[in-house]
Formats: C-alpha cells, sequence, structure tokens
C-alpha cells in the first residue's frame, strides 16, 4: 500500500474524480466516498457508496474505512447548493448542508485522527468556496462553505502539534461538473458571460482545483497550515468597471 492513503469524498465526478485522478497518477491509495461509482478504474482505487448527507450512514462508512485503511490525507470535497432567495430558503435545506459540509467533515476526521496522531502526520482538505464570500440565492450553501473556513482555522491550531495541517481550498466557477452547469448551461451565452466577468477572462476546470488541492497534500508543505486558496481566477478580489 502507498504510504498516502487519501480519503476524498464526492470523488465520482466532477472535481473529486480530477482530484482521484491526480492523486492516483502521483501514487496514491484513493478511498472514494460518494454517491455512486467512479468512472474511473484503477487498483489503488476503492469506491464505498455513500449519502453523507445521511449521519448513520456516514458515522458507518467512516468507521469501515478507518478500519479497512491507515489513512493520512482526508479531502472533503463533496457538496451541493440547494439555491434560493431569502424569502424561499427551507430550513431543512440548511439542515441537509450542514450535515454534508460540516457534519460528514467533523464524522470523517474524527474518524482517521486516531492513525494520523498516531504516525505524526495527516493532511486534511475541505472544499469550500468563493460563494462563501456572499452570492445572490446561496443562503444555506454560503453559511456551510463559509463555516468550513472557520472550522479548518480552528482545527488547524488543535491538530498542528500532531503533524496535520488542515487547509481549504475555495473553488469558484468551475465548468465541466454537475453543481455548475446545473445552474449555468454548459456553451449558454449565461456561460461566456461569466467568464467575461473574470479577471482571467475563463471559467475554471476540475484541474485547476485538483492542483491545488495536491499542493496542500504534499509532505513537504508541512508550514501551511488554518490557510484557505482561493482557486477563482480572481473572482474573490472582485473588480470594479468604471
Amino acid at each position: 500500500m502507498s504510504d498516502n492513503v487519501a480519503v476524498v469524498t464526492g470523488g465520482s465526478s466532477g472535481i473529486g474524480a480530477e482530484i482521484c485522478r491526480q492523486m492516483l497518477a502521483v501514487g496514491y491509495e484513493v478511498v472514494s466516498l460518494s454517491l455512486g461509482k467512479p468512472e474511473n478504474k484503477h487498483t489503488r482505487l476503492h469506491a464505498v457508496d455513500v449519502d453523507l448527507t445521511d449521519r448513520t450512514a456516514t458515522e458507518q462508512a467512516a468507521a469501515d474505512v478507518a478500519q479497512r485503511f491507515a489513512v493520512t490525507h482526508l479531502v472533503h470535497n463533496a457538496g451541493a447548493i440547494r439555491p434560493a432567495l431569502l424569502p424561499d430558503v427551507k430550513l431543512d435545506d440548511l439542515d441537509t448542508l450542514t450535515q454534508l459540509h460540516l457534519g460528514a467533515a467533523i464524522t470523517l476526521a474524527q474518524a482517521v485522527l486516531p492513525s494520523m496522531k498516531r504516525d505524526k502526520f495527516g493532511r486534511i482538505v475541505l472544499m469550500s468556496s468563493r460563494g462563501a464570500l456572499g452570492l445572490a440565492t446561496r443562503t444555506a450553501y454560503a453559511a456551510t462553505k463559509g463555516g468550513m473556513v472557520g472550522m479548518a482555522r480552528t482545527w488547524a491550531l488543535e491538530l498542528a502539534a500532531d503533524g496535520i495541517t488542515v487547509n481549504v481550498v475555495a473553488p469558484g466557477p468551475i465548468a465541466g461538473t454537475e453543481m455548475f452547469h446545473a445552474v449555468v448551461p454548459k456553451d449558454s451565452e449565461r456561460e461566456r458571460a461569466l467568464a467575461k466577468a473574470i479577471p482571467v477572462q475563463r471559467v475554471g476546470r476540475p484541474d485547476d482545483v485538483a492542483r491545488a488541492v495536491l499542493f496542500f497534500c504534499d509532505r513537504d508543505n508541512s508550514f501551511i497550515t488554518g490557510q484557505t486558496l482561493y482557486v477563482c481566477g480572481g473572482a474573490s478580489v472582485g473588480s470594479l468597471v468604471i
């Protein structure tokens, strides 16, 4: 088994699938926790079918993975949007996204911490979003994605002495993902207008995000923790056209 054993949530498609692909390419053993099986097949890729919005199912999957693997890396990438303007926000959606974005991360981290602490090494990467800075129709999404940043900073302080770093990657608009194209139709005028509004003049790709994740996961990057890296083409900086 590889020295690097990564759990990647949402690894069956989009950004998660690309993270798995890049990790496998550099020798990681990868466990994908996702709804559905990854299309990619590899001898070092292990798929666990689980609904991370289900607390009990998440606890069972986390315990099973921790028993079978000495996990060194945790990448919590799985996510959902549930868009709605404020008058239409449903508290059930907030509950669901709280479990998916925050509760599942806590459960998985608690399951893999014993082996990380034993080996005095670990890398945890949480996937937030540029949307956490504010975006119309994103009440539940922004609240829970913003919560991931505060949670990561807290964990970074608690776990630093154990050789465990905790960082956040916050993507901007990433084409080629189900989440993005559920809101912005592929090759539409809306997608082209969005690209023009981004300082680098294009929307992102899953490989842009995966490279940032692998940067934080690198064993040599032990002096970086509690940080948030926006992979957004400059969209988090903002622009003013006069």
